[in-house]
């Protein structure tokens, strides 16, 4: 069995830029502050991961950072909906199409491993016309690291051992923590220097090919 591991944004969907501009909000809404948005300067590139470093360099109770935590996380749904709602949202070219053909798959399990909440992410999905059906999904509603997001979705995917695993994913955040855990990476896009990489999934044979299927 060979678990193949997705990330979403700007991997199976194109979201990327915009759930930059709805987080960089939510946390100016809530806090007053704007933050930095190149994801690469923080140590967790994950929605709880970022939040939390954030709320680090504040003084604040713990109950009160639970509390302002919840806030930016409802303000951002919030946006990220109002945002779906008036703007179209594309699919990385082929991505559900390929879902469906691993999906059908006796030899293959899938899951999604994002760095988004949970909520969110699969908001982006139905928007973006991918259905998760039954796919597992771990997101940063369960962990703030996404070296512990990716050992999630493997267990819940529940097929272990496998014969390989590979995570598809388009950040230098995918990559170092697919090396970290020794999982295959194959690179969607061009934001980081690898190989193998696809620029998406429309050429369906030439991707099984790199996974070896």
């Amino acid at each position: 069995m060979h678990l193949i591991m997705f990330d979403i944004d700007g991997t199976l969907v194109q979201s990327y830029d915009f759930d930059t501009q709805c987080f960089a909000q939510a946390v100016e809404t809530v806090l007053g502050t704007r933050i930095d948005t190149d994801w690469g300067n923080y140590t967790d590139v994950t929605d709880s991961g970022i939040l939390s470093s954030i709320l680090d360099e504040l003084s604040m109770t713990e109950s009160d950072r639970t509390i302002v935590a919840q806030d930016v996380k409802d303000t951002f749904i919030h946006l990220v909906e109002k945002h779906i709602e008036t703007h179209p949202v594309a699919e990385i070219p082929g991505a559900a199409r390929f879902i469906n053909l691993l999906a059908a798959r006796p030899d293959t399990a899938l899951a999604f491993a994002t760095g988004g909440w949970r909520e969110t992410a699969l908001l982006k999905l139905a928007a973006a016309g991918i259905d998760p059906g039954d796919i597992p999904i771990a997101s940063a509603s369960d962990h703030h690291r996404r070296v512990d997001i990716m050992k999630t979705a493997a267990t819940i995917a529940g097929g272990e051992p496998y014969d390989s695993i590979t995570y598809i994913g388009d950040g230098p955040w995918d990559k170092s923590a697919s090396a970290y855990l020794g999982y295959r990476f194959i690179l969607v896009g061009n934001r980081v220097a690898h190989t193998p990489s696809i620029p998406n999934f429309s050429e369906t044979d030439a991707v099984l090919e790199l996974l070896r299927l």
